[in-house]
């Protein structure tokens, strides 16, 4: 239970002050440990540094870009591209190499910001879309309204969703 003003409230399940992006970065690894988990039971602590890799160089949806290019300012290079007779290995060139890597620092602010605006954006799209979908109600005094019943109110499955009748006293 925290204070805030002179309210208690109950934080159940998550901090307030996340916004969700750990509990949905650990969502999508621990689907893919199950899938994986699925063929191989007893194996997770073999198998998890691979989804996390998996998740790391993967191209997000929302930003199109791996979250380690984001910390390190380049894509990363998978086992498979290190062998010997790898075109990626053959046409190595270390001073090249070192140029192109520079750069990709300089220009990782702006990859980041980039990377911002598309979330924002991806965000007023789906306020436009939800907002299409409400339909303003409005209400008179002395009307009766029902209240959604938080998560912590409800004592069980079979408990009502909706807590008992509110006469409305003003109008806003």
């Amino acid at each position: 239970m925290r204070r805030v003003g002179n309210k208690a409230s109950i934080c159940i399940g998550r901090t307030p002050q996340t916004n969700g992006q750990v509990e949905s970065a650990n969502r999508v690894l621990l689907r893919g440990l199950k899938r994986i988990l699925d063929k191989a039971k007893g194996t997770w602590a073999e198998e998890a540094p691979r989804i996390v890799w998996a998740y790391h160089t993967t191209p997000q949806s929302t930003t199109k870009e791996t979250p380690f290019n984001f910390v390190y300012g380049s894509n990363a290079m998978i086992p498979v591209e290190i062998q010997e007779n790898s075109p990626y290995f053959q046409n190595f060139v270390v001073e090249e190499s070192n140029e192109e890597r520079k750069v990709n620092l300089d220009l990782l602010d702006e990859v980041r910001e980039e990377a911002r605006i598309k979330v924002d954006a991806l965000k007023r799209r789906m306020e436009y879309k939800y907002n299409s979908k409400l339909r303003p109600r409005q209400f008179q005094v002395a009307d009766l309204v029902m209240r959604k019943a938080h998560p912590y109110q409800l004592e069980n499955k079979l408990s009502p969703k909706w807590t008992s009748p509110f006469r409305i006293t003003e109008a806003l």
